[in-house]
């Protein structure tokens, strides 16, 4: 398996930006899918967006399009989860994942594809 480790985790204000990181290592991440997830209490984890490693691509849940920008540099084995204009319900600990796949992005949405994952960085919000 992949090792993730998240940071970049924080309270702010609506409005606000914020960029959360992911570095992983233990793998060469060429044919990987890279995804971030996020989790309220009481809630199941959702997916937020994906991105593929080797070409860049990315797949965003319909709830952060727009908004939530994904991107990956490959020198540093570094995805980031860029996220503007956040909202309250944005409120989670966000995680990222790593799925050995050339499948469809779109395809890839769900918790139970990604076989390695980040411990977890909170991100909170306030109105």
């Amino acid at each position: 398996q992949a090792q993730l480790v998240e940071s970049g985790g924080g309270a702010v204000q609506a409005g606000d930006s914020l960029r959360l990181s992911c570095t992983a290592s233990g793998r060469t991440f060429g044919s990987y899918v890279m995804g971030w997830f996020r989790q309220s209490p009481g809630k199941e984890r959702e997916f937020v967006g994906s991105i593929r490693w080797s070409s860049g691509s990315t797949y965003y849940a319909d709830s952060v399009k727009g908004r939530f920008t994904i991107s990956r540099d490959s020198a540093k084995n570094t995805v980031y989860l860029q996220m503007n204009s956040l909202k309250p319900e944005d409120t989670a600990v966000y995680y990222c994942a790593a799925a050995a796949t050339y499948g469809p992005l779109a395809s890839y949405t769900r918790e139970r594809q990604y076989d390695s994952w980040g411990q977890g960085t909170q991100v909170t919000v306030s109105s």
